[in-house]
């Protein structure tokens, strides 16, 4: 199968640092190729992948700063799959609502992967008018506020099963893993870790919106011991980091649509403690990989419980749920059911009276 990945021009595929869609897309490609399909990758030029490397501008927008209106370049890239659609089996994009539009209106068949949150008010109108478009959700609880949307399937994020391993060192701090902003609980995580008299050690990315937050709310609270902020770390860092850690701590306070450092920490064998919100449910087992707790009392209750849970069956947990290559083969089969629709749709359609066959084209576009 010759399958075009499409993803957003932030971050390279996969970014340095932070960048969770981008790191998920590679994931998925390389997988895919791994299973023997033909795969094109849309990103910025300085990616990495075994795709064929289609660059829309040659790095990644985060990094280049001569960059004002990247709506631009995404359009671009779009008018430029489009163009070729016709050479692939299937499109896959990661672009949110972009593409919808445009390829509502041409014959390949494809989907879109939505990544983040979707409780905001001005995304009605737009999953009300394009409500026929395939979609899949990165968790179930992703879909609740636009039920109205044509949710195929969720599918799980996977990360590679060697990636990161549990490293042999005696655990002795909390650890805060992702990004800085008021929603991630990173206070709330400096003040769980301060009742329950463990050293928390932070390692986060901390985006221009949220720098004044970070210099007035939590830069104070650092005092390099009790709560020390180590910066971004790599892949290759994050087995140390999360396998020295007694727990992650994941105070959120947002819908998180998956939120991909919980499973991060179960592929190190390290139990997670989270607040109730979002995909948490979904992702952590309370009682085996974790704790979901309501507040910071719970989650200073859930400590004296860490005794209870075994590294070894979180990591065995993640081997079986949570896999890069367990995604591919869920996307794998989301692609050939929409397919085996258009393929469907275009026998039942052949030979049909023109009035007829615009009737049954019209049906398929959104209403």
């Amino acid at each position: 199968m010759h399958i075009a990945q499409i993803a957003p021009l932030a971050e390279a595929v996969p970014p340095k640092f932070y960048g969770g869609t981008e790191r998920v897309i590679h994931w998925l490609t390389e997988e895919l190729i791994a299973l023997g399909h033909d795969v094109t990758l849309y990103a910025s030029g300085d990616s990495v992948t075994s795709a064929r490397l289609e660059a829309v501008w040659p790095r990644a927008l985060r990094l280049d700063s001569s960059v004002r209106d990247p709506n631009a370049l995404h359009m671009a890239m779009l008018e430029r799959v489009r163009q070729c659609a016709n050479e692939y089996d299937f499109l896959h994009f990661h672009l949110d609502y972009y593409p919808f539009s445009l390829f509502s209106r041409q014959t390949a068949p494809f989907v879109t992967t939505l990544h983040g949150r979707l409780d905001l008010p001005e995304y009605q109108p737009v999953f009300t008018t394009f409500s026929s478009l395939p979609l899949i959700s990165i968790s179930d609880s992703q879909r609740r506020p636009i039920p109205q949307a044509n949710w195929i399937r969720t599918i799980y994020h996977g990360l590679p099963q060697q990636l990161l391993t549990p490293v042999a060192v005696k655990p002795s701090y909390f650890a805060f893993l992702g990004r800085i902003a008021p929603e991630k609980g990173v206070d709330r995580a400096i003040s769980i870790a301060r009742k329950c008299s463990v050293p928390l050690r932070i390692a986060a990315k901390i985006d221009k919106v949220d720098r004044e937050y970070f210099d007035e709310k939590i830069r104070p609270l650092l005092d390099g011991s009790s709560a020390e902020y180590i910066g971004e770390i790599t892949d290759s860092e994050k087995s140390d980091f999360l396998s020295g850690a007694v727990a992650l701590l994941d105070p959120i306070d947002w819908p998180e649509p998956f939120g991909l450092v919980m499973i991060e920490a179960m592929a190190c064998g390290t139990p997670v403690i989270a607040f109730n919100r979002g995909s948490v449910p979904e992702v952590i087992d309370d009682g085996l990989t974790g704790f979901i707790v309501e507040d910071e009392e719970g989650a200073i209750g859930a400590f004296d419980r860490l005794s209870q849970l075994s590294r070894e069956k979180i990591r065995k947990h993640f081997e079986q749920r949570f896999t890069a290559h367990r995604m591919a083969l869920e996307y794998l089969a989301a692609y050939r059911s929409l397919m085996d629709r258009e393929h469907r749709l275009k026998r039942a359609v052949k030979g049909l009276p023109a009035p007829a066959l615009r009737l049954a084209a019209a049906s398929t576009l959104p209403t």
